[in-house]
């Protein structure tokens, strides 16, 4: 995974842009970069500043290349914990080409993906959980990713973590003390204060691993599948919320045979929202196959839009929705075409339909006109309500699912320390699981030795040049 020397690779995007940006990790990023670049003015290498941007030229064989702006970092004080230079120049594919072409001609190698950031941390800038929101950062598209992205990275999560395992590492030492001094029959650690210590771990740890759930819907975007009967408008409803033609709305029944899906943000939450074929069954073999597609759009969604007229009678209606219900479902029964009814949403039909339900399926039921944008206001709160309501307390929030394994992993260990101290087992025993949680807790930041293999994992899922 980890290339020797010097390394070279574009972190700006690939494409024509103002600007683009190389960046070069090692002990040769400095030297190479002499050969190349001619500062303007009287400023010579040897007075150059770390940490400074410097105008000049960048040559080959004095054909001038580009007039580009360079800033040297000098070891440790970089992203990467080795000298660093970071070239800025236009953003001409043929540009960037030539310059990176010069370096590699001079033996610099090529980044792999992540490579920049894994020798940050193998030179122990950050942590390896650290690490990963790196990634996420990067790849974040609302406000609420970017801000788990970024507690993550600034190190809330890591010292929670480091906490949790120097606890664990504490009593794990007294008890192999108690072994050294066994034929004494000295006793340094108090099993009651460790089975204390133990359930309160168990609480927090759990409390982080629940909150996976919210995490990684975050992450992917919160999925959310309309549902309904044909021509209550749920093609409507997916164009009123984008405010543009995303799909073909007709008076005539089957129109959408396929799952429709695009991204919306709300109130700094990514939704992944997918319109599907009206449920119905049907002699024609294309709109089955999207009826089909469409029940399953519904096994993967975590919010389910079902929207209704009032042309479907009640009883039929909850006979639907129960065939639909799953327990981690929030379900919105929607109301359409209240622009049509005489008094708008119409409460005592609702009700009739939440007669009939099993009363174990809670809904939350509204009203809305496709053709009216401020009546799905209310629609869109009760969204980010159901997102935030499976958020945690205390704010850190795990979106990784490594970290949710690793978390469950260690709750596995922690129990097998609680059943060996209630069942009296002697302390080699107690010190294995012992040990095996610590690791479960270390791996998320790194501190045990990490298997290279994983790391090569983690670091490829970046892209080239971070």
């Amino acid at each position: 995974m980890l290339s020797d020397g010097t390394i070279i690779a574009l972190s700006t995007p690939q494409g024509v842009g103002a600007i683009g940006i190389i960046r070069l990790s090692g002990p040769q990023a400095i030297e190479k970069t002499i050969f190349f670049f001619k500062p303007k003015g009287l400023k010579e290498w040897n007075k150059i500043q770390p940490n400074q941007v410097i105008l000049g030229n960048f040559e080959k064989e004095g054909v001038l290349i580009d007039e580009v702006l360079i800033t040297p970092f000098k070891a440790p004080n970089s992203y990467t914990g080795e000298d660093v230079i970071e070239i800025s120049c236009h953003g001409s594919p043929y540009i960037l080409q030539q310059i990176i072409s010069c370096y590699i001609d001079e033996g610099i190698k090529p980044a792999k993906p992540g490579e920049f950031t894994l020798r940050a941390y193998l030179n122990k800038k950050m942590n390896l959980s650290q690490a990963e929101a790196v990634a996420d950062l990067i790849a974040s598209e609302s406000a609420e990713a970017h801000r788990i992205a970024m507690q993550q990275m600034r190190g809330g999560f890591s010292k929670k973590m480091e906490k949790l395992r120097q606890q664990l590492i504490q009593f794990k030492a007294l008890i192999e003390l108690e072994l050294d001094f066994s034929e004494e029959e000295v006793n340094f650690a108090d099993k009651k204060e460790l089975e204390n210590i133990l359930n309160k771990l168990d609480e927090e740890i759990q409390v982080l691993r629940n909150s996976f759930a919210y995490g990684n819907v975050i992450k992917k975007g919160v999925p959310v599948t309309i549902v309904g009967k044909p021509n209550v408008g749920k093609s409507s409803l997916l164009n009123a919320l984008f405010n543009e033609e995303k799909a073909i709305v007709s008076p005539i029944a089957g129109t959408t045979r396929d799952a429709i899906e695009d991204t919306l943000i709300i109130e700094g939450i990514q939704y992944r929202f997918i319109d599907t074929a009206g449920l119905r069954h049907t002699e024609d073999t294309i709109e089955s196959i999207g009826v089909a597609k469409a029940k399953e759009k519904v096994g993967q969604a975590s919010i389910l839009i079902y929207l209704y007229d009032k042309t479907i009678p009640a009883k039929k209606l909850a006979e639907e929705l129960s065939t639909l219900y799953r327990e981690d479902l929030q379900i919105l029964l929607i109301q359409n075409k209240i622009d049509l009814e005489l008094n708008g949403y119409d409460q005592m039909f609702c009700t009739a339909i939440s007669k009939h339900l099993d009363p174990k399926i809670k809904v939350i039921s509204l009203g809305i006109s496709t053709k009216e944008s401020e009546s799905l206001i209310p629609m869109k709160k009760c969204l980010n309500e159901f997102v935030q309501s499976i958020g945690t307390n205390n704010g850190l929030i795990i979106n990784n699912s490594r970290h949710f394994h690793a978390l469950t992993e260690a709750l596995l260990s922690i129990e097998n320390v609680k059943k060996a101290i209630l069942n009296d087992l002697p302390g080699d025993l107690l010190s294995v699981d012992l040990k095996e949680a610590i690791e479960h807790v270390g791996s998320i930041t790194g501190n045990i030795d990490t298997d290279h293999d994983i790391l090569g994992v983690i670091f490829s899922q970046f892209c080239i040049g971070k």
